[in-house]
């Protein structure tokens, strides 16, 4: 599954982290940018990244230029959803989740495998993703959130952004998901480009946190042979999809549970929160932000008080019931204990009395 992503570089800095080897090339090349207007949706660099945001995929030249190597790639922004070619009307209205694609059965479907017939494959980038653990039994609110990266340079943090640099001995390693996109057009004319991620089920290590996981490809090979779609068929491409073993996480805030909160503070491990393989989940957890620290503090104090007030059952259980005979007056009161006093009691008539 994969709900929540964080991508925070700006086009120019995507291009230099997305350099390749190219047979015949001595030095790496670099993608290059090609903005899309996509019925005015514009790509935002942001800490929390949500479904109908658009951020950069890397995709095959060739289909944006039919002269151009299927081996060279273009960086192109599109939105996170894909909506159906079919669709009519507001793109946002289609009434489908198409954020994530089974792998399952991606081949058969109506919506994902013409895509797929004409090798629109993409590559997803993204510094991390955010994942919700789901194995345990417990409310989506309390569920525990992780952030979810590939390893890096010990000198590069994810936190933060000034250890990215190459000049610290190591360069960022982003995150790449396989993916599927799909151009839609609207009335105008005007031309949306949406994508979706192929996820399959969890092995390994991750899990313990959610049973399925994004299609990640961990090396350059494995981006080319996704990317270049005349010379990998789609059979292939989708066999070489396995699970990612290199993983890591650390946990962070629930403050990412909601998607307009966007600030830096999303992708910050909590104490004891540590980037390692079976990320910490066990004993309390402080968030490092001041901010963090007052927002959970009073949505528990809200919380403790919703539990602390007696619900209306419970106020009629404590409530003494009136007692019928206070509202009785004197007379009443005699004339009901003569009517219930026993017969063998009452003064019994004299029969010598006429």
């Amino acid at each position: 599954m994969c709900g929540r992503t964080c991508l925070t570089l700006e086009p120019k800095d995507l291009e230099s982290c997305c350099k390749y080897n190219k047979t015949g090339h001595s030095k790496p090349k670099q993608p290059r940018y090609r903005n899309e207007f996509n019925c005015g949706k514009k790509y935002v660099p942001s800490f929390n990244v949500a479904p109908t945001d658009v951020t950069p995929v890397l995709v095959s030249a060739v289909h944006f230029d039919d002269s151009a190597d299927s081996g060279d790639r273009l960086l192109v922004p599109m939105m996170w959803g894909m909506v159906p070619r079919w669709h009519k009307g507001d793109f946002r209205k289609h009434g489908l989740t198409t954020n994530n694609c089974r792998l399952e059965g991606l081949a058969f479907s109506k919506l994902y495998g013409p895509p797929l017939a004409a090798g629109q494959r993409c590559v997803i980038l993204c510094e991390g993703f955010y994942e919700w653990q789901t194995v345990k039994p417990m409310k989506p609110s309390d569920r525990p959130a992780f952030f979810v990266h590939m390893p890096q340079d010990e000198n590069i943090k994810m936190e933060d952004k000034s250890t990215w640099q190459s000049g610290n001995g190591g360069q960022l390693q982003l995150l790449r998901i396989a993916g599927l996109f799909d151009v839609w057009n609207d009335e105008n004319g005007d031309k949306l480009y949406s994508y979706t991620v192929i996820t399959f089920e969890t092995e390994g290590p991750f899990s313990s946190i959610h049973h399925r996981s994004p299609a990640i490809l961990e090396t350059d090979a494995q981006v080319s042979d996704w990317l270049d779609f005349k010379r990998v068929p789609a059979n292939r491409a989708l066999n070489l999809l396995q699970p990612c073993q290199s993983l890591k996480w650390y946990r962070v805030s629930n403050i990412v549970n909601n998607s307009r909160n966007k600030s830096d503070q999303c992708n910050k491990p909590l104490a004891e929160g540590k980037s390692v393989d079976g990320g910490s989940t066990k004993g309390p957890v402080v968030p490092k932000s001041k901010m963090m620290q007052s927002w959970l503090i009073v949505k528990k104090r809200k919380i403790d008080e919703a539990e602390q007030k007696p619900s209306i059952d419970e106020k009629v259980k404590k409530e003494p019931k009136p007692d019928p005979e206070q509202k009785l007056s004197q007379e009443e009161k005699v004339k009901r204990e003569q009517e219930t006093e026993p017969i063998d009691k009452k003064p019994k008539p004299d029969p010598d009395v006429p």
